[in-house]
């Protein structure tokens, strides 16, 4: 087996899984260690912020239910430094709590009770995502809108724009393919390696924030447009069309 090959599952890559509950770590541990991930606890938030400093996981496992400082605040304090994938954990079935995780730079959530082979596919998913970067053009450059892939660098009207991993993503996705429609489907498949039509929101959260970011543009030479009963594509416009854009809530 080549190197490559052990990359692609779990060969060489560590996972930080922060969880107050110690049988829901050792599940995770049991199943992430058979595909050669090494694992490593964290039972509350500060020792999760200490651990990812110290180790540089591959990615982060988190529970939004922590005590003391809770998930929200540790994914959102990862963030400010670190772009390292993130799956969020949650037993609370309101929307509104993963809306809230995705907004601050989660890339994926789980709900519990979740299955454990569910949640490797995803782990694999997320790192066989960001391991696909360098297959595709390095840089892509439109009229006010400059995507590098290599720097994982996004400037709008030649200022930087700070976007987390699964946002550049999702907007390299849409740019490599100017007036192509996306399903939300396609996207989901595409950016979160899985196809749901219950996580199609995940879209429209992560679509919303893109709008957000990138709207620092003053020239509107570019825009992410609905297209209302089927999804998304990235447009650019004229110049002589770039005046200010109609309101669009994201769905």
């Amino acid at each position: 087996m080549t190197a490559d090959a052990n990359r692609s599952g779990g060969q060489g890559r560590k996972v930080l899984v922060v969880d107050d509950e110690d049988s829901v770590r050792e599940l995770i541990e049991l199943y992430l260690a058979k595909e050669g991930f090494t694992v490593i606890h964290a039972r509350d938030g500060r020792e999760a912020l200490r651990l990812n400093g110290e180790h540089h996981p591959d990615l982060v496992i988190l529970d939004l239910m922590l005590p003391g400082l809770d998930g929200w605040e540790v994914c959102r304090q990862i963030r400010v430094n670190s772009r390292v994938p993130i799956i969020m954990l949650t037993a609370r079935t309101e929307e509104i709590d993963r809306i809230v995780g995705l907004e601050l730079g989660a890339d994926d959530y789980v709900v519990k009770p979740f299955s454990p082979r569910e949640l490797v596919a995803r782990v694999k998913a997320v790192l066989r995502r960001g391991a696909s970067a360098g297959e595709e053009a390095e840089t892509l450059v439109f009229l006010g809108l400059r995507i590098d892939r290599v720097q994982h660098r996004v400037e709008v009207d030649g200022e930087e724009v700070h976007l987390t991993p699964t946002e550049f993503r999702l907007l390299w996705c849409l740019a490599n393919r100017p007036s192509r429609v996306f399903t939300r489907a396609e996207l989901l498949d595409r950016i979160w390696g899985y196809d749901s039509e219950s996580d199609a929101r995940t879209v429209d959260v992560h679509i919303k924030r893109l709008r957000q970011k990138t709207r620092a543009s003053e020239s509107r030479s570019f825009a992410i447009t609905t297209v209302w009963g089927l999804g998304y594509k990235f447009e650019t416009r004229p110049a002589s069309d770039s005046g200010p854009s109609k309101p669009d809530d994201g769905r």
